[in-house]
C-alpha cells in the first residue's frame, strides 16, 4: 500500500510539474496562473507547519497566500516571470541553508539525522559520510539558484521553465537514487532500506 501512496505521490508530482511549464509559458501574467502555480506549494509548507505546530511558518505562509489572493483580485501580477525565478531560487537557497546550518562541528548532520532515523545508530564512518553527503546536497542546492538566476537573464523564458519545473525535479531524484547505490556500494556498513523508506524518513523530518 505504501508504494502505491509513492507512486501516486509521484504522479501528482509530475502532473504539477508539467501543468506549470505549460502555465508559465502561454499564461505566465494571468492571475489565475500564478494562483495555480503558488498555492499548491504553500498549502503543502502550511501543512507541514500545521502539523510541527510552526507559528512563525504558519503566519507567513497565510500572509504570502493573503498577497496571492489578493494579486487574483486586482487581475494582474506585474512581471510575474520575476516570482517564478524568485520561488525557484528562494526555495532553493533556504534549503542551501538548511542543510549547511547542521553542518556545525560536534553536531549530527541533517542527512546524519535522518540516517539514524532509520538505521539507529551510526558508526564514526558512516557520520563522516553523512556529514559529506549533507555537504553535497547544500553545494547542490545553491548550485541549483544559481544556475536558476543565469538561466533567467541568459537564455529564452521557456528554457528556464523547462529547466524549473522539468530538469529541476529530475535531477534531484536522479541524485538521490544514484546516491542510494553509491552509498551501499562504497559503504556496505550501512542497513539495506528500501527507497520508499528513505523518503518516508525524509518527510517525518518535518523538512
Amino acid at each position: 500500500m505504501a508504494h502505491w501512496r509513492l507512486a501516486v505521490g509521484l504522479l501528482a508530482v509530475a502532473g504539477y510539474a508539467l501543468l506549470s511549464h505549460l502555465l508559465m509559458v502561454h499564461a505566465a501574467d494571468r492571475p489565475w496562473a500564478v494562483l495555480a502555480i503558488f498555492a499548491p506549494l504553500l498549502i503543502g509548507v502550511l501543512g507541514v507547519a500545521l502539523r510541527r505546530r510552526d507559528g512563525v511558518t504558519i503566519a507567513g505562509t497565510l500572509a504570502v497566500l493573503a498577497a496571492l489572493g489578493w494579486v487574483v483580485f486586482l487581475g494582474g501580477a506585474g512581471d510575474a516571470n520575476r516570482l517564478y525565478v524568485a520561488q525557484h531560487a528562494g526555495i532553493h537557497l533556504a534549503l542551501c541553508g538548511t542543510f549547511f546550518a547542521t553542518l556545525r562541528p560536534g553536531g549530527l548532520s541533517l542527512i546524519g539525522r535522518l540516517a539514524k532515523q532509520l538505521h539507529g545508530h551510526l558508526t564514526p564512518a558512516m557520520e563522516l559520510y553523512t556529514h559529506g553527503l549533507t555537504r553535497l546536497w547544500a553545494v547542490y542546492f545553491l548550485g541549483m539558484a544559481l544556475l536558476s538566476v543565469w538561466i533567467y537573464w541568459a537564455l529564452a523564458w521557456s528554457t528556464w521553465s523547462l529547466f524549473a519545473n522539468i530538469a529541476t525535479p529530475l535531477s534531484a531524484a536522479l541524485f538521490f537514487v544514484g546516491e542510494y547505490f553509491v552509498r551501499y556500494a562504497l559503504h556496505p556498513e550501512f542497513e539495506r532500506v528500501s527507497l520508499a523508506d528513505a523518503m518516508r524518513a525524509y518527510t517525518r523530518s518535518g523538512r
